[in-house]
């Protein structure tokens, strides 16, 4: 192995944090959608249609889609709000969102440059790094091929960022369709990392804590 590639939201940053919680709370105040769980599950369903759906031409920036999404409530649930207050609390989340317990340690003690393959815009994804005073060896964004996991042209660049073939990386990433499709589509082996609940992927090699990883690395 010569490096390893790393999903951003929800492997390196929870999915939640003050300005997502704010973000929450507003919507599910302002709208018929009153149930922060329901309102989540809804939310991020958009987002990963609309990432899905936004490829090359048709490609679409997230914060583009953070809009239609917010748009959508709009339109569904008569959700009454500033929605230029709400795409600033989402930015903020993008950059804010705490980092899981374990992810210093494992920067410190990866033997391997990292580098980091993200849905979420280079400008949110590097302030982050910064803040969280993470030092990986490159970022790897949508924006730069127009395209979102699990499309393969994402992970196809991040190999031309790190000048790696792909058996010489392996990928870590939280979501099953995202990061195991994702790169198992450019040849490169998938690491899940589900830190609570059960392997629903036996197929793939999971584990619960990125200390984990280490020993995948020889």
């Amino acid at each position: 192995m010569k490096a390893v590639f790393m999903d951003y939201t929800g492997t390196i940053v929870q999915e939640g944090g003050k300005e997502m919680q704010e973000t929450v709370m507003t919507m599910c105040q302002n709208s018929n959608l009153h149930e922060p769980k329901t309102l989540l599950k809804e939310w991020w369903g958009i987002v990963k249609r609309l990432e899905a759906e936004s490829c090359g031409d048709s490609y679409l920036s997230e914060d583009e889609i953070a809009d239609r999404a917010l748009n959508f409530f709009v339109e569904k649930y008569q959700l009454k709000a500033d929605l230029e207050e709400l795409h600033k609390l989402i930015q903020g989340f993008w950059v804010n969102a705490p980092v899981f317990s374990d992810v210093k340690e494992f920067f410190e003690a990866c033997p391997l440059p990292i580098y980091v393959i993200s849905n979420n815009g280079i400008q949110y994804v590097s302030r982050a790094m910064e803040l969280n005073s993470l030092s990986p060896a490159g970022i790897v964004c949508a924006d730069m091929v127009r395209a979102y996991k699990p499309h393969r042209e994402l992970f196809e660049k991040a190999l031309e960022v790190s000048g790696c073939a792909p058996e010489e990386v392996l990928h870590v990433g939280d979501s099953y369709q995202s990061d195991g499709i994702g790169a198992v589509s450019a040849g490169i082996k998938p690491v899940l990392i589900i830190r609570n609940g059960p392997n629903e992927h036996p197929e793939i090699t999971t584990v619960k804590k990125l200390s984990e990883v280490l020993d995948l690395l020889h």
